[in-house]
């Protein structure tokens, strides 16, 4: 199965910090935070630099399921500037194929600062530069088409234009699948979010806080039964409480791993969501599809970023 991500093409800037700096900044712990790139470079300019990638949540994604040597590509809008040539050259020694023709933007490329508290837990601020831009006319008709998943990211509604290169994704896909990415993501966008999983998407992937979010949720009962109703596949994970995969009548349940060093939980969800798509990709059941996401999120929580290599 050939699988096409689409999502935001933002380049990693990986950092430690205390507590104390996030009260400071006025910033909220484990939270996506867009920024512009006067508050971008101002936070950043008295950290210490740890490791910078090329990222973005479903272009982690898309590595770890090219780690697992399945066939994808990815198209995310990036300037044609150095952190633009690097984003593209990261992907393609990842053997990613990069589904975007670079041009001379008026915006540079798209930037994340992850902070790192002593609690290994990340907060995000992230100025999307050009990657906020992407439009319908970035996503070519062919590119959809060669593959059989297209696989979204919530935090592509953060923008205006996006949401119609969204749309005719969705529209020219074989089968679609998203991250809902963030619980305050959820929140801003909650009744588009609510319609895409009831009747647009195929796969949906959420973390508890999001799902219980999308549907106001009293309990955990309430999103099984929520997911029974779709006839959809919904996959929910829940940190160290394990993971469910739902799909009508069928629901699967997974334990965590126990007793892990914790470091970076830094594409924790990315890589459980690589691991799902490669056993749903290649056959293997409910079960051992989640068991291959819990372990690619388990490895990647061990190690500082979102890369396993």
């Amino acid at each position: 199965m050939k699988i096409l991500g689409i999502g935001n093409a933002i380049v990693d800037v990986i950092c430690r910090v205390e507590e104390e700096f996030l009260v400071a900044n006025d910033l909220k712990k484990s939270t996506m935070k867009l920024v512009d790139e006067k508050v971008f470079n101002q936070l950043q300019s008295n950290l210490k630099i740890e490791r910078i990638i090329a990222g973005g949540s479903v272009a982690n994604s898309i590595v770890g399921l090219s780690q697992l040597e399945n066939e994808v590509s990815f198209i995310g809008k990036v300037n044609d500037d150095k952190l633009g040539m690097e984003y593209e050259k990261s992907l393609i020694k990842e053997n990613v194929k990069y589904c975007y023709k670079k041009k001379k933007e008026h915006i540079p490329t798209g930037t994340c600062l992850i902070l790192i508290t002593p609690d290994s837990e990340r907060t995000m601020c992230t100025f999307l530069g050009i990657a906020g831009k992407i439009s319908a006319n970035d996503i070519e008709e062919n590119f959809i088409k060669q593959n059989d998943l297209v696989l979204l990211e919530g935090y592509l509604w953060d923008e205006g234009e996006p949401k119609e290169a969204f749309d005719k994704a969705i529209k020219l896909a074989k089968k679609t699948a998203m991250s809902l990415s963030d619980k305050f993501c959820v929140d801003r966008h909650k009744k588009d979010f609510y319609n895409l999983v009831k009747y647009k998407l195929d796969i949906t992937f959420a973390n508890e806080q999001e799902i219980i979010e999308l549907i106001d949720a009293k309990t955990f009962n309430d999103v099984i039964e929520f997911g029974k109703s779709l006839n959809k596949l919904l996959v929910v994970t829940r940190s160290d409480k394990g993971s469910f995969a739902i799909s009508g009548t069928e629901i699967v349940e997974c334990k965590a791993q126990k007793d892990l060093k914790i470091i970076d939980v830094t594409g924790a969800g990315d890589l459980f969501a690589a691991g799902y798509l490669h056993g749903y990709a290649n056959g293997l059941s409910s079960k051992e599809s989640l068991q291959k996401g819990n372990d690619m999120a388990s490895k990647i929580i061990q190690k500082i970023g979102a890369r396993l290599n």
